[in-house]
């Protein structure tokens, strides 16, 4: 059995769904392709432009001569009714830090594997070494659709991790996934902030996604904020609206501490939650914000509130007025003046 074979064997023991390999020239155009993004979308440059660090891997890696690419398949999970259309389901269920999860235990496991077989190896699990879906789409494990997700027949609800190797490798899979289908237009029309504009092309900083999480600092004055619906950590909208994802989702299983921690993401407990619990119990499972960042949580719930009013949201948003974080007291305010909200 040839090496390629053997890894892809033990990424299925594993319970990985899907593991090629490609040679590492075989990954150039990764930065032509960032550069006609930009183009596209101007706006996007600052974005973009930091995704560099994904491309030209042998001037960092002299070594390097493969990329094993794998697919996990995470739509298989019970959504909390709590969560449902708040927060996206690929946060809920990641695998990268959540060290209890199958995911994480077999990414651990795999690259223990590697390593026995004499492979020199590098990753990076929360972010990504290479261009994760360029990469899978050249191992020939899925296809990119209109959307910008990479999909295989799971649908979408995927996560993709590599390893780039010092052994010059090649496994490359043939998918049969139809192509989208003709004149949809679904995840556009869905899209909340017109951030995905066209086929294959978006703003990355306008992206409900973006902005609940790593992006967004100013909510209160950013107009993009009343067009964020019912999400307040990242967003499925055109995901959920791909018809090619139809039927993928199925709960039957459950993820590790996410029925514990589900009660707490409630807007009302969001706005309640102290700072050591949040540091202790919710921002390792959302490591995008850091340990002093539940103001922003705080943030996106008055935002979802301001969205959704109800009488009930009234007293949260008239607290969050005194609040000692500017950003918090910031929109709460704003929220108050274009609602007329007062103590009586």
């Amino acid at each position: 059995m040839s090496i390629e074979k053997l890894i892809q064997n033990k990424a299925y023991e594993f319970g990985y769904e899907k593991c090629g390999i490609v040679r590492i020239q075989d990954l150039e155009g990764y930065d032509k392709c960032l550069m006609e993004r930009i183009d596209k979308v101007p706006a996007s440059k600052m974005f973009y432009q930091n995704q560099s660090r994904l491309t030209h891997l042998p001037e960092r890696y002299p070594w390097t001569k493969s990329v094993i690419v794998a697919v996990s398949h995470y739509g298989h999970y019970e959504v909390p009714g709590q969560l449902k259309g708040h927060i996206g389901k690929h946060y809920i269920f990641d695998g990268r830090v959540n060290t209890e999860s199958q995911e994480f235990k077999r990414s651990v496991a795999m690259e223990q594997f590697l390593q026995d077989l004499g492979l020199k190896t590098a990753s990076n699990r929360n972010f990504g070494i290479v261009g994760l879906r360029w990469a899978a789409m050249k191992a020939g494990l899925g296809v990119i659709r209109r959307n910008n997700f990479f999909y295989t027949e799971s649908g979408s609800w995927v996560e993709l991790e590599a390893w780039i190797t010092d052994r010059d490798m090649e496994l490359v899979e043939s998918t049969n996934l139809p192509i989208c289908p003709e004149g949809c237009s679904n995840c556009i029309k869905a899209c909340p902030t017109c951030s995905l504009s066209s086929p294959y092309t978006m703003n990355p900083v306008s992206c409900v996604s973006f902005l609940t999480t790593f992006g967004g600092r100013d909510l209160s004055n950013d107009p993009l904020g009343k067009s964020f619906g019912t999400w307040i950590y990242g967003c499925d909208a055109c995901q959920d609206a791909c018809p090619m994802n139809s039927g993928k989702w199925t709960e039957k299983d459950e993820f590790p501490g996410v029925s514990e921690i589900s009660l707490c993401l409630t807007p009302e407990n969001i706005m309640k939650m102290e700072e050591e619990f949040y540091k202790h119990n919710i921002q390792p499972k959302f490591f995008y914000l850091s340990p002093d960042e539940l103001w922003k949580w705080k943030v996106n719930v008055l935002n979802f509130m301001r969205n959704n009013y109800q009488e009930s949201y009234k007293q949260y948003i008239m607290g969050a007025c005194s609040n000692e974080n500017e950003k918090i007291r910031d929109l709460a305010q704003m929220i108050c003046k274009e609602m007329s909200l007062t103590d009586n």
